[in-house]
């Protein structure tokens, strides 16, 4: 329990009073710190603590920034990331990290300027490790489970993930960043099917199945025959569309739509391989 109340104080920067009345009643850390934020008076008799309002401390986030900073630059760069993986108990190729990316405004790979860094943070409710590790928490359910959170990490990580000054993302680097967000969203309920519609706009009550786990591998392994240079930022976005409306046939995707050509190819080659 101690480790929860310190958790809970460090994001919410509640009493410990308080931190114990949430966790109490809500048992889990994350639950108890979302009921917090509804209603933080809850069981404070309408008072709360005095220096409550100023929220996350940034001082505190300086200093944390300056203990990964590197020592040569301004900003977090590869190894202060890897040592601040370290210390939040977090892979730094976990999925989560993305989030994390977007939420800090992280321009590239192992790079955070102080700015997103702060802003980032405060606005997660943070300003230590241990509130940061709460947080995480709460971003991998989010980015899961939310739809449009997903898309907007997704979308991020285009640019995120791009080599600077390059305009595409490689082939074996998209594949690698689509390992990682498309099982999370499929298994989440991100990424659920979002059925077709008729002519006259109305959802097709026909159950239908989506997009497979196993058609993971199947674009990648599409990607791979074909070749190419590697993938643009409108394939990039439009795929995640057509990951979410196309059926597990492939039999009701309009080839006069405007879909990249890419995603026409793979198409044909998918119900090549499913009539085979």
């Amino acid at each position: 329990m101690e480790d929860q109340i310190a958790q809970f104080c460090g994001v919410t920067g509640a009493s410990t009073r308080d931190a114990r009345k949430f966790l109490e009643k809500y048992k889990r850390v994350d639950i108890a710190i979302d009921a917090y934020y509804n209603d933080p008076n809850a069981f404070s008799g309408g008072s709360r603590r005095n220096n409550d309002s100023s929220g996350p401390s940034t001082s505190k986030l300086n200093s944390l920034f300056d203990k990964y900073k590197d020592p040569d630059g301004p900003e977090i760069t590869i190894d202060g990331t890897i040592k601040l993986c370290e210390d939040l108990q977090v892979d730094p190729e976990d999925v989560v990290m993305l989030a994390v990316a977007y939420e800090l405004k992280s321009p590239r790979i192992g790079q955070w300027n102080k700015k997103g860094w702060t802003d980032g943070w405060k606005n997660l409710g943070c300003d230590s490790i241990p509130g940061m590790k709460v947080a995480l928490v709460r971003l991998r359910d989010k980015l899961g489970s939310d739809p449009g959170y997903f898309q907007k990490v997704y979308n991020h990580t285009f640019d995120f993930a791009r080599t600077e000054g390059q305009r595409s993302l490689g082939i074996d680097t998209a594949q690698a960043f689509w390992s990682l967000l498309l099982p999370h969203g499929l298994q989440g309920g991100a990424l659920a099917h979002i059925r077709s519609r008729d002519k006259d706009e109305d959802v097709d009550m026909v159950e239908e199945e989506g997009w497979k786990d196993d058609y993971n591998q199947w674009w990648f392994d599409f990607l791979t025959e074909k070749g190419g240079k590697g993938i643009s930022k409108d394939t990039w976005i439009m795929f995640l569309d057509f990951v979410r409306t196309i059926d597990s046939k492939f039999t009701k995707y309009d080839m006069e739509a405007a879909w990249p050509s890419t995603i026409d190819d793979f198409v044909e080659w998918a119900k090549q391989r499913i009539s085979s």
